[in-house]
């Protein structure tokens, strides 16, 4: 028996099937590669990351800017002095304002405007206190 052309038949299917095979592992070459850069750009991030907020308390603190209003500094101030959480009328009253509900009032909305900047916060409707 002859086994010659079964043996070259044999030849051309691996032939073949080695040239299906190649496309794949060019592939999964070039997906391994552009993995790992991404591996090593997020590795980078991660320490930049870690770097960054390292040394974030070390920096300066920059208070935003206030509202063009004399009361701003003043309102501030009387946080300053207190340890707990003031309500619109506590500041209205170490402001030096009669307790009128327009007194109040305004005060209110210059602690909500002082909230809206990140400067105060709001713990529960009408109690503020500096945000830490």
């Amino acid at each position: 028996m002859n086994l010659q052309p079964l043996l070259d038949a044999l030849d051309l299917q691996e032939y073949a099937a080695r040239a299906l095979a190649d496309e794949p592992r060019a592939q999964i070459d070039d997906l391994q590669t552009r993995l790992q850069e991404a591996e090593t750009r997020l590795e980078h991030l991660a320490i930049t990351r870690t770097t960054v907020t390292g040394l974030a308390d070390r920096l300066p603190h920059v208070a935003p800017d206030l509202p063009e209003h004399p009361d701003h500094p003043r309102i501030l101030d009387a946080f300053n002095q207190t340890t707990g959480p003031l309500r619109a009328k506590d500041v209205c009253q170490a402001l030096g304002h009669e307790l009128l509900p327009r007194n109040v009032e305004g005060t209110r909305a210059k602690l909500k405007r002082l909230v809206k900047l990140g400067i105060l916060t709001e713990i529960d409707t009408g109690n503020f206190a500096r945000k830490q």
